[in-house]
């Protein structure tokens, strides 16, 4: 028996609903396009909010780095050192340690010194505790890395070689691994940080005392 091809009918769809579906698909565009719009300029924002930050913290560093050259000369510290140390502990100058006292290294007063108590974390017995201590204030941040040359250069008033490998090391590496083991912070990943910092924002190019 020959095939036969059946016919195909034809659907008749209402104009209602033919002119429904048209202005949903319409109005789907005009969503999925305001949705668009609305990434780009977020990632806009975010990417202006990026440049913003990184200029601040391009601004820090270059603020501080004639007087970390000047420090080197003088006392040997590596600038890179003190750059990096500057970025950890004072949080690129934002701490109210920092903002507030001009302290961008974390240096504590002695007893017969006046300072300024202020919590901060300390790692203690394998964990991270909060304590409070006594800290130096100063009265500008040049007054502060100035003082920071001269513990590393003089040590501290019981012992004075205590950082006297970080004076002698050549390289921030070195000197990053001497200030760990000197006994300068109880943070246990204390050098890597210094060592990402330096490497990440190149603060090694300034290690020289030309």
């Amino acid at each position: 028996m020959p095939y036969k091809r059946r016919r195909r009918r034809k659907l008749n769809i209402p104009a209602g609903v033919l002119a429904l579906i048209a202005a949903l698909v319409v109005g789907l565009v005009a969503v999925v396009g305001q949705y668009e719009h609305i990434q780009d300029a977020r990632e806009a924002s975010i990417s202006e909010s990026n440049a913003a930050l990184l200029q601040r913290k391009q601004a820090f560093i270059h603020r501080l780095v004639p007087y970390a050259k000047t420090l080197y000369v003088n006392y040997g510290v590596l600038p890179s050192i003190t750059i990096s140390q500057a970025i950890l502990e004072s949080d690129w100058g934002n701490s109210k340690l920092a903002s507030d006292y001009h302290n961008l290294f974390g240096v504590k007063a002695s007893t017969a010194e006046s300072g300024q108590e202020l919590t901060t974390q300390e790692f203690v017995n394998g964990q991270w505790q909060t304590v409070t201590g006594r800290f130096r204030v100063y009265s500008d941040d040049y007054a502060s890395m100035r003082d920071h040359a001269l513990l590393l250069a003089h040590g501290t008033s019981w012992n004075h070689n205590q950082y006297a490998t970080v004076i002698a090391a050549r390289d921030y590496q070195t000197a990053a691994r001497a200030l760990q083991t000197s006994g300068y912070a109880t943070d246990p990943g204390y050098t890597s940080k210094l060592i990402a910092i330096i490497q990440k924002y190149k603060l090694n190019q300034y290690d020289t005392k030309e």
